[in-house]
């Protein structure tokens, strides 16, 4: 019989909805649903969101590693063992010695459970994704607004008169919010792209500022120079709704758009005239997504763009905004929900008494520990120098997300117990003790939270393969077969509901709200009768005393600058057709065929210099290690600039120093050079 089932899509995190279109309780095919964020349309990667699901790599039984390589086991003996060593682990060395790493492919209820598991065990060593891509955002937010999210909805920005996209390329992640962008355009806004590569999202722009990767700073301090020179900026928002502009008036009074040339490579005309365009608008929007947080100044280069868009009076009205994009599809959950080392669900901080026994008190417990623990790349130093005896990987895959990839592996070689839970054996889960077979997205029940803080029920279409459950339902077992208190859970609604008792941002969201409200409810929502909050910051900012945190930030340049030995610039990128570490889009034939293997970009004038010629083999060399691939050579990047999608493992390449605040790993830039290998 053929049914359709209302989806939510597993890629990135705009939040799009579709049908999932089944014959017999199999995928066959993925349908346009009329309504939800997305109107109907997808990017390649939704339409092709069924592809993996019933792929033959699946895993469908747990295993174990032994002498002969994985051997499969029943779930009792798989849970039983995990349990019994993590207790003897913490036993035998400490509470922090174990390690948890979520994912923001997981429910929000999946997220709340591995942090509980955690917490319950002694330890704050928690972490996912969110610290390699918007860990910046969070930092950066948290001091300025006071709130590490979106600040407006998708419905904010064909409203502005200004779009000023920095270190973004909504036209390849996020494909279905340009239909937002354009609708911005037809009514007559400027768009400003700030980007080291031509990219797809430069076609629409008014201005592209191609500048040198990780001179972000400069540049915003540079328009912010003008627009205080030209007494362009708002003086009645930053008198009654800001504080610290004064700072920022002596700190950016060096940043000339001469002295900004110098360094970024943009031209001081253009930086006036960006300036300008974005300051006399009247309704901005500022974007930004890895291209400005990977970096060891991440967090600083969120503060400078909020600081943009504060003194130009840009928050807290319709049509203006602060939008940091999410990558995945609940990373944004999953920050809700503690997958972070430093506070409890809700944005709660550990260190807080208060707080924290309020949160013991629900879960059963008298307290919880209030050290805030290690960050992802914190436990793979700690585990490579033996001080991370134990680690349970959920949906994450660290061999080819993090940077410095040969590092990665040994830490996770050096561990005496490493438990991967995943829909595939991933890259990290051949190095596991233990793999559990989770189910994907169509096959389970939970809320996912969107890049706007939209927070969506997914409801299951179909069957997991084999044996494998869904994450929570693994995680439950766990957190029984550990001892833990309050770990009944009968079905994933309950965790829902316990998540309203704990995170006050989503007290008024239910299971029963969400299932009924297929459009889902923005939050924060303090009550079941609150419609939701579509803009943050409409009155006051969500700092102690109402007002936004101006915070002027210097300029400090890259780890690593290009030297004799390594005279070119690697930085990496994202494309439209291929998802992260390849794990699930690389399994439908119709993205591998058109997206099918890993390239360079590289100028017409450094190839001309190496006697490179289009679509040959090179090999790419940092301090870290070597990766070939072929060049594209193109006018997309500057002389100077060696550009990479990441997806193939280029993060063998990538710098693992880390941005002091945020504790990030700079992605976006590292000295290489390149070599020509020959052929095609």
């Amino acid at each position: 019989m053929e049914e359709f089932k209302i989806g939510l899509c597993p890629y990135c995190g705009m939040g799009c909805r579709f049908y999932i279109k089944t014959l017999n309780g199999q995928p066959i095919g993925i349908e346009p649903y009329p309504g939800g964020v997305n109107e109907g349309k997808l990017c390649p990667k939704g339409v092709a969101a069924v592809d993996f699901l019933r792929h033959k790599d699946r895993l469908k039984k747990p295993l174990k590693r032994t002498e002969n390589g994985f051997v499969e086991i029943s779930w009792e003996q798989a849970i039983k063992e995990i349990a019994e060593k993590l207790l003897e682990i913490r036993e035998k060395y400490g509470s922090d010695t174990l390690g948890f790493f979520s994912s923001a492919r997981c429910s929000n209820e999946e997220n709340y459970l591995l942090q509980k598991i955690a917490r319950l065990l002694g330890t704050n060593n928690v972490d996912h994704c969110a610290r390699l891509c918007h860990a910046s955002t969070v930092v950066g937010l948290a001091q300025t607004v006071g709130a590490a999210a979106q600040s407006g909805s998708y419905t904010d920005i064909p409203k502005a008169k200004v779009l000023l996209i920095w270190g973004y390329n909504p036209s390849e992640t996020h494909p279905v919010l340009m239909r937002y962008i354009l609708r911005a355009r037809d009514n007559g806004a400027k768009i400003i792209v700030v980007d080291p590569r031509k990219t797809r999202t430069v076609w629409f722009a008014d201005m592209h500022l191609q500048l040198k990767p990780g001179t972000d700073i400069v540049l915003a301090n540079a328009m912010m120079h003008v627009i205080i020179e030209e007494r362009l900026y708002d003086r009645e928002f930053i008198m009654n709704r800001t504080k610290g502009f004064e700072k920022l008036m002596a700190v950016v009074q060096k940043y000339t758009p001469e002295y900004a040339e110098e360094i970024t490579g943009v031209p001081a005309k253009l930086i006036r005239e960006a300036a300008i365009t974005f300051a006399t608008a009247g309704r901005g929007i500022v974007m930004w997504a890895m291209g400005l947080t990977q970096h060891v100044t991440g967090a600083a280069n969120v503060k400078a763009l909020a600081d943009l868009a504060l003194i130009c009076g840009y928050v807290g009205r319709e049509g203006t905004g602060l939008f940091p994009m999410r990558g995945q599809n609940n990373v944004q959950g999953a920050c809700d929900m503690a997958a972070l080392p430093n506070v409890f669900p809700g944005y709660q901080k550990v260190t807080d008494d208060e707080k924290r026994k309020r949160v013991a008190e629900i879960w059963g417990v008298e307290d919880l520990p209030s050290k805030p623990g290690l960050t992802i790349p914190e436990m793979i130093d700690a585990a490579a120098k033996g001080e991370l005896k134990a680690l349970y990987i959920m949906g994450e895959n660290p061999v080819m997300s993090d940077p410095n990839t040969e590092h990665v592996i040994e830490a996770l070689k050096n561990l005496e117990l490493l438990v991967v839970q995943d829909i595939f054996l991933t890259e990290t889960a051949e190095l596991a003790h233990y793999v559990l077979p989770a189910a994907a997205y169509a096959e389970k029940e939970g809320s996912f939270t969107a890049s706007e803080r939209r927070v969506q029920w997914n409801f299951k279409a179909i069957e997991p393969p084999g044996e494998a459950k869904p994450d929570w339902e693994i995680l439950t077992m766990l957190g029984k077969a550990l001892g833990l208190p309050k770990f009944d859970y009968s079905d994933v609604e309950d965790i829902t509901r316990e998540i309203t008792l704990v995170a006050p941002q989503y007290r008024g969201i239910t299971p029963e709200r969400l299932k009924r409200e297929v459009m889902g409810v923005q939050w924060p929502c303090p009550s079941e009768d609150h419609p939701g909050t579509p803009r943050l910051h409409v009155e006051r900012f969500a700092t102690p005393d109402g007002k936004a945190n101006i915070i002027p930030v210097e300029f400090k340049p890259p780890a690593e600058e290009p030297d004799e030995e390594y005279p070119f610039i690697l930085t990496t990128f994202r494309i439209v057709g291929q998802y992260h570490t390849l794990t699930m889009s690389n399994r439908s034939e119709s993205l591998k065929k058109r997206w099918s293997s890993p390239y360079a970009q590289i100028s017409p004038k450094d190839a001309k210099k190496l006697g490179i010629q289009d679509g040959e083999m090179i090999r790419i060399v940092t301090r870290r290690g070597s990766y070939t691939c072929r060049a594209v050579v193109t006018e997309d990047v500057s002389e100077g600039v060696i550009a990479v999608p990441w997806h193939w493992g280029a993060n063998i390449l990538t710098n693992d120093v880390l941005d002091p605040e945020a504790k990030i790993p700079e992605l976006k830039v590292a000295a290489c050079k390149v070599e020509k290998i020959g052929g095609c």
